[in-house]
């Protein structure tokens, strides 16, 4: 029996990795369930939820729009403060999605749910039609994209992601759980609180129905990853936020603190949240070749788009400061260079199983686990998408070799076509930012304001007045 050799990994494609049906309410009764907690991310990343019995949630469901009312300024509540742009007055409804229902082994008699932000009195739409969708709602932005790219270009996409997290047994001095690094056996001993902790993480994440694919011990202090699979983009995010979850509370469960903070020990390395994302064309375009060997048309377009405008989202996907201390040359965070490479983990966007179409896809090194998920794949989604769309060129080449970006000479860059950086501040991420096209393309200019408002009042609320060990320390806290 011979084996094609270029094939490597495991298959995934959009029909056979689209969700399971939901849950119902008998299946919640049948688990002993007697809370829902109605939960939602806001511009900042809080995860934010509202506890209701069963009882109640039933009434909810039999309602003509089942949800509950949340005021509108809770977008821009950041700690006790209020941003600019946001004031007291009006509510939305968050409607349920069923569709996003799932228990939570972690807290046992409790479920979970996601919804949308939709207006309680619907308002004039840019057709003429009433609508009801919130411009602010990160899901329905996310939605929006998936839905555009499948109707105008005939592209699906699938996303996995890595969480890295890092497990404290004392916050006030910052102390890791362990000292031990990558994949080493010692992080993961027989019967320690960290072993203990992430055995039940692991079982909670595919008792709630998500693939879990590995988890291992990391490079910094106490650091752990868990991997989990691909699947589209909206439920990967909603499954991301359940990860995190599941992470936090088992975690403080067995006495320790979990913090996705990105940078807790300065002289190593920090914790991410890289996306994997794999680009399907249901038009054939996956088949067809490019200029670049190991991409198909369609990637290629994909990754250009991407590219561009990377530089312009970054602030989406590290919004804060300390973001900024992780993402560095050298440190394998994806370096500060604009480009992509086969395996290179110095480029922001690393191409993983290059030469297996049947598992190929786009690792997305720039992001962590301070970033809003929905708000992050709509922006780059959608910067990817605008390549699709316009058949754009990729013209910068595969930086593959020994060497990183950072390592190069000037005209060793230039003749791979690596001529832009990345935003190496977060003020120089917002400045772009502010700037961007794509980003009045997919958010609209109203979300971009807001957006600026929220994240600037996080940062003040984040270190005014504050120490850095004593900022260090609200981060891991919030975060």
């Amino acid at each position: 029996m011979s084996v094609d050799l270029t094939y490597h990994g495991v298959r995934y494609i959009p029909e056979s990795s689209a969700p399971q049906s939901s849950l119902t309410i008998h299946d919640l009764k049948r688990e002993g369930t007697k809370y829902v907690r109605i939960t939602w991310v806001d511009l900042v990343n809080n995860i934010r939820y509202r506890i209701i019995p069963l009882p109640f949630f039933e009434k909810l469901l039999q309602t003509s729009r089942p949800g509950t009312s949340i005021t509108k300024a809770s977008f821009g509540i950041i700690f006790a403060a209020l941003a600019d742009g946001f004031n007291p007055t009006g509510e939305y409804l968050y409607a349920i999605d069923l569709s996003s229902l799932r228990l939570c082994p972690y807290a046992s008699g409790h479920a979970s749910v996601l919804g949308w932000f939709e207006e309680k009195t619907p308002l004039p739409g840019l057709t003429g039609m009433q609508a009801l969708e919130v411009d602010l709602c990160p899901r329905t932005i996310l939605r929006r994209v998936v839905e555009h790219a499948r109707e105008a270009a005939g592209v699906e996409f699938l996303v996995g992601f890595e969480t890295e997290f890092i497990l404290l047994k004392n916050v006030q001095k910052i102390e890791a759980v362990n000292q031990h690094g990558y994949c080493n056996s010692t992080a993961l001993l027989t019967g320690t609180p960290e072993t203990q902790a992430l055995e039940e993480i692991a079982d909670a994440l595919m008792l709630s129905g998500i693939e879990l694919q590995a988890y291992h011990a990391e490079a910094a202090p106490g650091q752990y990853e868990v991997v989990t699979g691909p699947m589209p983009p909206l439920q990967a995010a909603d499954a991301l936020i359940h990860t995190r979850e599941t992470i936090f509370n088992i975690a403080s469960k067995h006495g320790l603190t979990a913090t996705l903070a990105p940078r807790v020990f300065l002289d190593n390395c920090g914790s991410a949240a890289h996306a994997h994302m794999s680009i399907h064309s249901t038009k054939g375009a996956s088949a067809r070749p490019s200029a670049h060997e190991n991409l198909s048309e369609v990637e290629a377009q994909f990754l250009a788009g991407l590219l561009e405008h990377l530089p312009y989202l970054t602030l989406l996907a590290l919004p804060t400061e300390p973001s900024y201390k992780r993402m560095a040359d050298g440190v394998w965070s994806g370096g500060t260079y604009v480009c992509w490479g086969t395996d290179n983990r110095e480029a922001p966007v690393r191409l993983c199983n290059a030469s297996s179409p049947s598992s190929r896809n786009f690792e997305l090194k720039t992001l962590d686990g301070t970033a809003n998920p929905y708000l992050a794949l709509a922006g780059v989604l959608g910067a990817g998408l605008a390549g699709v769309l316009t058949s754009k060129e990729l013209e910068i080449k595969d930086c593959a070799g020994e060497k990183s970006a950072a390592q190069l000479s000037e005209e060793g860059r230039k003749a791979l076509g690596i001529t832009a950086r990345m935003p190496l501040t977060w003020e120089e991420a917002r400045t772009k930012f502010a700037k961007s096209v794509i980003v009045d393309s997919v958010f609209g200019e109203d979300f971009k304001a807001k957006f600026l408002s929220a994240n600037k009042t996080l940062k003040e609320q984040m270190t005014f007045g504050l120490m850095d060990d004593e900022a260090l320390k609200l981060m891991i806290e919030v975060y």
